[in-house]
């Protein structure tokens, strides 16, 4: 089938694959494969993937897969932008899988992800109010989580950790799955955010991004 008459379903629109370390999450540190979709539906004020937003390259799924075994791991990451935001973000993750790659899945939480493989790790990036795009959370997506999934709060200062601090809460997550808590960049101090943490007792990891004191915000990284 030539690549110009692919579906939806077939290809991707694709920003970036490289190989790096996995700078956030439980696999931080771990030599990784990113795919890095291009498009996202949502504008967090504090984004720094803002050149995923448009441009990229159409790849027919053979393609991605062929294009991954060129590293020496088996840890992929699927990221964007935001992936689900692509049709057939869902069958490239089902094939990796069925490979024996280890999928990880980094999405906003504004998207369904009941169709995702379970074999997916699916890392949730629940919007708090300071984002911007706090009522585009998909609340129900919690019933989706299982042992091997993150929840992932990015904190722009107190009143967005009291926010999340209701929500973990609420929504008992800590009993569900990991649920980590990371500064913003630039608004919120680590060493603060953490003496918060031991303060309340909370069940909570505390995530900086490893990618950035390592290489900045260097493209590619």
């Amino acid at each position: 089938m030539p690549k110009s008459s692919l579906s939806a379903r077939d290809s991707l629109r694709i920003t970036e694959i490289f190989y790096s370390l996995q700078g956030e999450t439980s696999r931080v540190g771990i030599p990784t494969v990113f795919i890095r979709l291009t498009g996202c539906p949502l504008r967090c004020h504090y984004c720094d993937t803002t050149y995923a937003f448009t441009g990229g390259n159409n790849m027919a799924l053979d393609d991605i897969l062929h294009e991954v075994t060129k590293y020496p791991t088996r840890n992929i990451c699927v990221t964007g932008g935001e992936p689900l935001a692509q049709k057939g973000c869902i069958k490239l993750m089902q094939l990796l899988c069925d490979k024996g790659y280890d999928v990880s899945l980094e999405t906003s939480g504004a998207l369904d992800i009941a169709t995702v493989d379970q074999r997916v790790a699916k890392v949730l990036d629940v919007k708090t109010p300071a984002s911007g795009e706090v009522e585009k959370n998909l609340w129900r997506n919690f019933a989706s989580l299982n042992s091997r999934d993150e929840v992932k709060f990015v904190l722009c200062g107190v009143a967005d950790y009291e926010w999340a601090k209701t929500i973990l809460q609420t929504h008992h997550l800590a009993k569900k799955c990991d649920v980590l808590f990371s500064p913003s960049q630039g608004q919120l101090e680590a060493r603060e955010l953490a003496d918060w943490i031991l303060r309340d007792g909370l069940q909570v990891r505390l995530q900086v991004q490893l990618h950035k004191l390592l290489w900045e915000n260097q493209q590619g990284k």
